[in-house]
This record gives C-alpha cells, sequence and structure tokens, in this order.
C-alpha cells in the first residue's frame, strides 16, 4: 500500500470505493404527521405558578420533628462540613418561615436564597420549625425545605442548627459563591 496521501490519491480512492453507492430516491421520505404549534402566550395564574422554582411536593417523605437534616454535594471538604455541623461558620442572613403556607415559603426561600447569594453571604440560617402548629401536627415545611435545598443548585450543603440557633427547627445552608 503506497504512503502517499495526497489528496488527488483519497479523491481517487474515495470516488472507486463509492461507484457502486446509488442515491436514496426522495419521494419516500417521511411526513411529519402534525405541524408545529405556535407557542402561545402564559396567562397571569401561569405566570404567577412560575414566580419560584420551589413547588411543593406532593409526596414529600415525612421528616419527624426532631430529626436531624444534613445534605451535602460530592467534593466538599470535610473540615468545612464539621464547622457547618457545629454552626461555627458565621451566619450572614436568617429567613424566618413560620407561619406561611407551601406556597408562601416556597417564594420566600426562593428570593431570600438568590439576595443572599448575590449579596455575597457564604452561610445562611432557614428557619422551618417543627410543626408544633401546624393543622396535622406535622413538620410540613421542614419536609418540603428538605426536598427544596437538595434541588437548588445553589445550596452546597445544609445541615440541622445546633439548639442555640433553633436545633432541628432550622439548617444552616451552605451557598455556591458566585462566579466573578
Amino acid at each position: 500500500m503506497s504512503k502517499d496521501k495526497s489528496p488527488e490519491n483519497e479523491e481517487n480512492l474515495f470516488r472507486r470505493m463509492m461507484s457502486d453507492v446509488k442515491p436514496i430516491k426522495a419521494d419516500k421520505r417521511v411526513q411529519p404527521e402534525k405541524a408545529r404549534l405556535s407557542p402561545r402566550r402564559r396567562t397571569q395564574s401561569e405566570e404567577a405558578d412560575t414566580n419560584s422554582s420551589f413547588v411543593e411536593f406532593e409526596h414529600a417523605d415525612y421528616v419527624a420533628p426532631e430529626e436531624t437534616l444534613f445534605f451535602a454535594r460530592t467534593g466538599l471538604q470535610h473540615k468545612i462540613l464539621k464547622q457547618l455541623k457545629r454552626g461555627d461558620i458565621p451566619i450572614e442572613a436568617r429567613l424566618d418561615l413560620h407561619g406561611q403556607i407551601i406556597e408562601e415559603a416556597g417564594q420566600s426561600l426562593d428570593q431570600f436564597l438568590e439576595e443572599a447569594q448575590a449579596a455575597g453571604c457564604r452561610c445562611v440560617i432557614v428557619i422551618h420549625g417543627k410543626g408544633h402548629r401546624s393543622l396535622e401536627g406535622k413538620p410540613v415545611l421542614k419536609s418540603q425545605i428538605n426536598h427544596w435545598l437538595r434541588d437548588c443548585p445553589i445550596v452546597l450543603a445544609f445541615s440541622s442548627a445546633q439548639p442555640r440557633d433553633g436545633g432541628t427547627g432550622a439548617v444552616y445552608v451552605l451557598l455556591k459563591k458566585i462566579a466573578q
């Protein structure tokens, strides 16, 4: 075999290899069944529903009032996680969700986390309560917060607070730094 890789040699080789190939007839193409729909405008109620990225989990795993919450994304240093659990990282902002319904809490949390990250906060606390005064007698917000924070891309980790900061009725939240 020749080592000559000149464009002429490659072109001749290609033409020889393709000499018995026959083109596909154009009349056998499949046409789409439905025409594409043009986008429609959202109604005001639909726009109101998308104000918060936190929506209610209908089948959220029940979290007991005294259950400790903890979550961390991979790649975080163990030292930072220990500091978070012990409450040794300074709290730079706080949000109290007591008395709010799930929809209000989702909107408050969404806005709070965005503003805290924009302000350069690294660690914040979210007070969700233990559900003692809820209609169901369960920590409904605590269960939702447990899911919401795990799904939030700007949250690196969270841990139930120390008793001095609200204990299992609050969580310390470690936020991702804004790329500059």
